[in-house]
Formats: structure tokens, C-alpha cells, sequence
């Protein structure tokens, strides 16, 4: 696991104004773009928010992994715990969406976990699909952040579970900069990468991307169930999805 991209240790919480492209190149090629923005917290020192502003910004352990533990640090722990992980107590960051305006979407939640002395042990990658499950990666990163793991969970009715992710994800730093690639046999059918600038968690900065992108998850939602109706009647052929909620895997 890397340090930040400008080589610092994050200051939390931040926000990001972030520019989200993917692009499929087959069967049929297509490319979208959206802009959003995501939080970057610490897990034992999460945001509150003055009591007005609450419902822009709201983080809740019941929107990730089993969605049954108390905190989010402790379904952090229990998911690692089961992969024989004790950070001991060592800082968590998470990129992620935080609920907004009573809804909330996560494409992909990002854990940078750190031992007790500050260094990295592992990156989790929690993914969750527009049919309501939930699967997390657990990744052991290099020093540059890059990754990989093979596909365990179903994501877009476009491609089946199979292939293999090659992940770049370096800690946020004033720059956010993310990429992930999906390969099967013969093909590279997908790549994702999220961009952004880090900006101050202050009230004012808050606004104005909340303004900029009102109900920012739900229109991550929308987008990616028009585009897929898009890719539909391109004919683009749908893949059975199998039966499976949530469950987690380690690389």
C-alpha cells in the first residue's frame, strides 16, 4: 500500500471534486463521464456536521459490509478479523459517498488500513451493485498502490463473474487519482478511473459541491442504470446474475 500521491499523510476529514470516466471497449464501445464528490474520513474520528447541515453528510455502519455492526470501525475490524488482520487499534482511512439527503450509493467504498507504529498493512475494497449486494476485496497493494484480485462478485449485467482486476489505488493526498481495469480472456471490456482535488471540509466548501451535485448518489445510481439501458438497446447481450447478496475475498 502507498503513501498519498503528493507523498504527505492525509489530513481528515477532505473533500474531493472528482471526475468519474469509464470505458468499455468490447464487445461495443462506450464511454461515460460524470462529476461527483466524495468524502475522505477517518474511521475513528468521523465528520459531524452542524445540526442543519446533518442530512448533507451522514456516515452509517448499516451502508456497508454486513450492514450489523455498531460502527463503521467495527465492521472494519470484523471483516478483517476474519482474515486473520488486527491493526491494533491503527488509523483507517475510507473514501467513500456519505449518505445524503436520506439516500446513499458506493460504487466502491475505499479502506487504507495502518498498524498501531503507522504502516501499511492492506487496502480494502468494498463494492456494492444497483441490486443491493455488497462483496469486499481484500488487497495487499505495492508501494505505488497497485493491485489485483480476481473478480468474485456480479457488478454490470454486461459482463459475467470472471476475469481479473488490476487496481491502482495510491492514498489521497492533494490529488486523488484511481484506477481500476477489468481483463478477460482476450479483452480488456473495462476501465475506470476517478480524478480528483482535495479540498478543505469546511461548511462553505460542502455547499457549494452539494449545490453543484444535488442528490450526488442517487444520480450516481440513475446514471448507471440509464447508461446500462442505453448499452440494452445497443444489444448488447445481459449475463445471468447469480444469487449472492454479499461476501468478501482476499488478494
Amino acid at each position: 500500500m502507498s503513501a498519498p500521491a503528493d507523498g504527505a499523510r492525509p489530513r481528515t476529514p477532505a473533500l474531493y471534486s472528482c471526475a468519474v470516466h469509464h470505458v468499455r471497449r468490447t464487445p461495443t464501445r462506450y464511454a461515460l463521464r460524470h462529476r461527483t464528490y466524495l468524502w475522505l474520513v477517518d474511521l475513528d474520528h468521523l465528520p459531524v456536521l452542524p445540526h442543519a447541515l446533518r442530512p448533507l453528510g451522514r456516515f452509517r455502519a448499516r451502508d456497508h459490509f454486513t450492514g450489523r455492526a455498531p460502527d463503521l470501525r467495527a465492521a472494519l475490524d470484523d471483516f478483517l478479523a476474519e482474515h486473520g488482520i488486527d491493526l491494533d487499534g491503527g488509523q483507517v482511512v475510507m473514501l467513500a459517498h456519505a449518505r445524503s439527503l436520506g439516500h446513499v450509493f458506493n460504487p466502491l467504498t475505499l479502506y487504507w488500513c495502518h498498524d498501531r507504529d503507522g504502516r501499511p498493512r492492506c487496502v480494502v475494497a468494498e463494492v456494492h451493485n444497483t441490486y443491493g449486494g455488497r462483496h469486499a476485496y481484500l488487497l495487499h497493494a505495492d508501494a505505488n498502490g497497485t493491485a489485483t484480485a480476481d473478480k468474485a462478485f456480479y457488478v454490470s449485467p454486461f459482463n459475467p463473474v470472471d476475469g481479473r482486476y488490476h487496481m491502482r489505488l495510491p492514498l489521497p493526498g492533494e490529488r486523488l487519482r484511481l484506477s481500476v481495469r477489468l481483463d478477460r480472456p482476450g479483452s480488456a471490456p473495462f476501465t475506470a478511473t476517478v480524478h480528483g482535488r482535495r479540498r478543505e471540509a469546511s461548511v462553505p466548501a460542502l455547499l457549494r459541491l452539494a449545490l453543484r451535485h444535488p442528490w450526488s448518489t442517487l444520480a450516481v445510481s440513475a446514471a448507471i442504470r440509464f447508461h446500462g439501458i442505453r448499452l440494452y438497446l445497443r444489444g448488447l447481450p445481459v449475463q445471468p446474475r447469480p444469487g449472492h447478496r454479499s461476501s468478501e475475498s482476499t488478494t
